[in-house]
């Protein structure tokens, strides 16, 4: 496993990490603990946003199940957060999941269109600004980079989890953001689909994650085609290489 190399500015921070390659043994353990670290909180937190939006907008049910929680035992899915993300990761494709959907009723909103679009933004959202503060330390902390990288610890923080961290959230931003019902993407439709649509949709919403989570992993196996992987790529690993001070996709 070799970290991403520093590029774009000055030489010198280029050649103090020009070696960026640890022993694989301790490198994959670390890599491991890396993807718990950043995908755990990036999870959660796209679900707690999803709950108190909706809690702000006047609707309790959230935080009646107790899903405002940062606990991440509240949020946890068997397949969707601990199985899905490690097949991926030992498929070598961009890491997603989804954690428990967190409950919502938008017969408490004033506007249920309105307020179902903005709850389903909330999550991307939540994803943007964790991988916005990762970037930040990352430029933060490239000056002072070339001499503390010969720390071990600081070289692990710096050019694994700060990018993993980042990546991660973007790509479940960008993920979560396709029109495709039950994504959050989707709730654009609840802008445009007439009133009297609605429960329709919503049960669509409520059957639809199942065979959308088959169709993810079946595609890609049978026709050895990942659309969703290139998708990912050209958004969230061009996205993150601009909000870094370096390369990291």
């Amino acid at each position: 496993m070799c970290f991403p190399r520093l590029m774009g500015r000055g030489a010198g921070v280029r050649r103090a990490l020009r070696l960026d390659c640890f022993s694989m043994d301790t490198d994959y353990l670390i890599y491991i603990a890396c993807s718990i670290l950043c995908f755990v909180p990036a999870l959660v937190l796209h679900e707690v946003a999803h709950g108190f939006a909706a809690y702000k907008l006047g609707d309790p049910t959230a935080k009646r199940a107790g899903r405002l929680s940062l606990n991440p035992i509240k949020h946890i899915d068997p397949f969707g957060t601990v199985i899905l993300p490690l097949m991926l990761m030992l498929l070598n494709w961009p890491i997603f999941g989804y954690a428990k959907p967190v409950p919502y009723n938008p017969t408490y909103f004033k506007d249920p269109r309105k307020g179902d679009f903005i709850v389903g933004l909330a999550g991307p959202c939540a994803n943007l600004a964790m991988a916005a503060v990762a970037a930040l330390a990352a430029h933060a902390l490239y000056g002072a980079a070339p001499g503390l990288i010969g720390n071990d610890a600081f070289a692990y923080f710096y050019l694994m989890f700060l990018p993993m961290f980042a990546l991660i959230n973007l790509y479940l931003m960008f993920f979560n953001l396709l029109p495709i019902p039950p994504l959050d993407g989707s709730s654009i439709f609840a802008l445009v689909i007439p009133r009297k649509h609605l429960g329709k949709y919503y049960e669509i919403q409520r059957y639809a994650f199942p065979i959308f989570m088959i169709a993810v992993v079946v595609i890609p196996y049978v026709f050895n085609v990942n659309p969703f992987s290139w998708y990912l790529d050209a958004t969230a690993g061009n996205l993150a290489n601009l909000m870094f001070p370096f390369r990291i996709s």
